[in-house]
């Protein structure tokens, strides 16, 4: 029962890691990225849609996205979803495609951005946090039904608190690469 806990509790703990990195995709870094987009959601017909899932999206060149979607009539709501997302890039539309445009990160935006990985950062921390308390909840549960000793119970939990130390170093890592890619001129 104990190293099922601990198991589920790993794999939580690397899918809240993976989660995080894949916001740190959502973060712009002065170049086209076609996984920028892959949070914008489209009012598609009532129904909201993955960007990806409705057109098709390439990079040409470094400072540029062209979004080609495959209905044309869902180009307006491709354009707002765009502008009411918070990557700050303007699309302008011609009828048949979106271009996106990148223009180069000054020092102001750069600093925003710094905060905004810093602040999903922390989010996975304290996900990993929980984690780990409702994973400690479970152990003492066991331990006053007397299906776990006292000894079993602290071993248990310092295993735990090791897989903690570890996702959360893992998450401050990568905010440390983010850091170093946004900064970088």
């Amino acid at each position: 029962m104990v190293s099922k806990i601990i198991s589920e509790t790993e794999q939580k703990m690397k899918k809240t890691v993976a989660a995080t990195g894949n916001e740190f995709l959502g973060i712009r870094t002065g170049r086209a990225s076609a996984s920028l987009l892959h949070r914008v959601v489209v009012d598609y017909y009532g129904t909201k849609t993955p960007l990806n899932q409705l057109a098709t999206i390439t990079a040409p060149e470094p400072q540029l996205l062209v979004i080609q979607p495959w209905d044309k009539t869902v180009l307006q709501n491709i354009e707002k979803a765009i502008l009411q997302s918070e990557l700050g890039l303007t699309p302008s539309n011609d009828g048949n495609v979106i271009r996106l445009p990148f223009p180069p990160l000054n020092e102001e935006r750069r600093k925003e951005l710094v905060k905004v990985v810093r602040k999903i950062t922390e989010e996975g921390r304290i996900a990993v946090r929980n984690i780990r308390r409702e994973a400690n909840e479970e152990l003492k549960n066991l331990e006053k039904q007397h299906e776990l000793s006292e000894d079993e119970l602290r071993r248990s939990e310092d295993q735990i608190q090791k897989l903690t130390d570890n996702y959360i170093a893992e998450i401050d890592r990568m905010l440390e690469n983010k850091e170093e890619e946004i900064m970088e001129v």
